[in-house]
């Protein structure tokens, strides 16, 4: 992929064998059943997360749609300090790979001290009882497998749960689809834009376009956003130039909206982009290889760029004090 080898490139590549291993691992597979036995009993499911902890929140609980479940996406603060109005037949599912994020882990305290079944997706080797490991501890601050696996666990259970569109055949499709996606990422032609990278997409793909904005702004400090495609075009699209760019995403554009809207924005002489998942998956799942391409287009900027996109929060932003507001073992 590169001359230049990074953290984030191992962690990126990595992803094919970790999602396939996930999917043969028997510990994985008695700790998605666990958590899957508790879930059919749930009236409501909450999915908590902080950053890209809540983008696989926001996507699993579309996940859990499909499984006819009550599903709610929150950020992980929200949970803590705007707390909803949780019942006692609800499950909470945390969401923190690091196992340390301040306002997850407060979360998860909140929900255990209350006396909620409590379920966490987290890296290995984390301590938490009824946890469902993934990854190992990422070693680039820019988040990629563990992203990837969060979404393929929370698939897996969704699949349990009866979803119709999640099966074991299409699971079994997503290590290849990834794999693909890497090989042959589809997003070589994208330039750095003089201004800002808009990326937008319909429905699940609007959350891999806040993803994917995520990454290039963390991994190659290149200002990016993701929207949802129907934002765009109700406003968000108004100042944007030919000093910009446009990548919308597909799946899904059942109606034709995604490719419209892309059509009137190179109308304006704004540079567009389209980037596709042409695996053979339901749009949930097709989300994860479409990710990996946003992913790679991310490490290229940062390469470009001359950027360390291993290490992401520095300066006042990695200040100790600020990172453990929230904790509940705050003093």
């Amino acid at each position: 992929m590169s001359t230049q080898v990074t953290n984030l490139e191992h962690q990126i590549v990595s992803q094919p064998d970790e999602l396939s291993r996930l999917l043969t691992s028997e510990r994985t597979r008695e700790q998605v059943h666990e958590a899957s036995e508790g879930l059919q009993r749930a009236r409501r499911i909450w999915l908590v997360g902080t950053g890209t902890s809540h983008h696989a929140a926001i996507l699993g609980a579309g996940m859990l749609h499909d499984a006819g479940r009550a599903a709610v996406a929150v950020s992980s603060m929200r949970f803590v300090v705007w707390a909803p109005i949780v019942g006692p037949d609800d499950m909470i599912i945390v969401i923190t790979h690091t196992g340390e994020t301040a306002y997850a882990l407060a979360a998860r305290a909140l929900a255990t001290n209350a006396g909620f079944n409590t379920v966490t997706i987290t890296k290995r080797g984390t301590a938490f009882p009824h946890a469902i490991e993934t990854t190992a501890a990422e070693t680039a601050e820019t988040y990629t497998v563990s992203y990837t696996t969060a979404l393929f666990v929370l698939a897996m259970i969704a699949k349990e749960l009866g979803a119709e569109s999640i099966t074991e055949d299409s699971l079994a499709l997503v290590p290849g689809a990834v794999r693909n996606a890497i090989e042959d990422p589809g997003v070589e032609d994208i330039p750095i834009p003089e201004r800002i990278l808009t990326i937008a997409g319909a429905g699940p793909a609007a959350y891999t376009a806040r993803e994917g904005a995520l990454k290039v702004r963390e991994g190659a400090r290149v200002l990016a956003e993701g929207q949802d495609i129907e934002y765009l075009l109700h406003g968000s699209a108004v100042p944007l130039t030919r000093a910009d760019r446009l990548v919308t995403l597909t799946p899904p554009d059942e109606d034709g909206f995604v490719d419209a809207v892309a059509g009137a924005a190179s109308l304006e002489g704004i540079p567009v982009y389209r980037v596709g998942e042409p695996a053979p998956l339901p749009t949930l799942l097709a989300q994860i290889p479409l990710t990996v391409r946003l992913q790679i287009l991310a490490l290229r900027f940062a390469l470009e760029r001359g950027q360390d996109p291993d290490t992401v929060i520095v300066g006042n932003w990695a200040d100790e004090d600020l990172w453990r507001i929230g904790r509940p073992d705050r003093h």
